[in-house]
């Protein structure tokens, strides 16, 4: 007697099936296991941009005082989100006068003090702060530099040559 063709393929089909089934779990895993890490990904990329804009904005805080009078090191609370929560502690070193050159003439609307301002410089300084965010470990240094023009006076009292 002919073992029957049919009775041999049903045993195939039931292999064949749990592969394709094994392969569609590796799968649907795999992209799991994908998707996870990109958003973890993203997760760090949006804490370490919010911290280079909170410093970004801490060193916009400085330049628009009058920091070249009196430059000193300084710690500033920057609320990111406007939730009324700070949420960032940016740390701002102290001010540093880098380079000058001797202004080339007083703009139109500057007051001339006769003898007692001489001269005036356009200064050179460098703001660095620094962001350490403990509770997502994001960190930024940001360095800045702006030009202030100052008086021949203030510039040999704050700028070394």
């Amino acid at each position: 007697m002919r073992p029957n063709p049919a009775a041999k393929q049903r045993g195939a089909t039931l292999v064949v099936g749990l592969i394709m089934l094994l392969l569609l779990t590796v799968m649907v895993g795999g992209a799991f296991t994908l998707s996870s890490v990109n958003l973890k990904a993203v997760g760090n990329m949006q804490v370490r941009e919010e911290a280079i804009a909170a410093a970004n904005a801490a060193i916009e805080q400085v330049i628009a005082s009058a920091f070249a009078v009196n430059p000193s090191a300084d710690e500033i609370l920057i609320d990111i989100n406007n939730n009324g929560t700070t949420d960032y502690i940016v740390q701002i070193g102290q001010p540093q006068c880098v380079g000058y050159t001797q202004a080339a003439a007083a703009d139109a609307s500057s007051v001339t003090l006769g003898v007692l301002s001489d001269s005036t410089w356009d200064t050179l300084w460098e703001i660095v702060a620094n962001v350490n965010d403990t509770s997502s470990g994001a960190r930024a240094t940001i360095r800045q530099g702006v030009r202030v023009r100052l008086a021949n006076a203030q510039k040999l009292n704050l700028c070394s040559p």
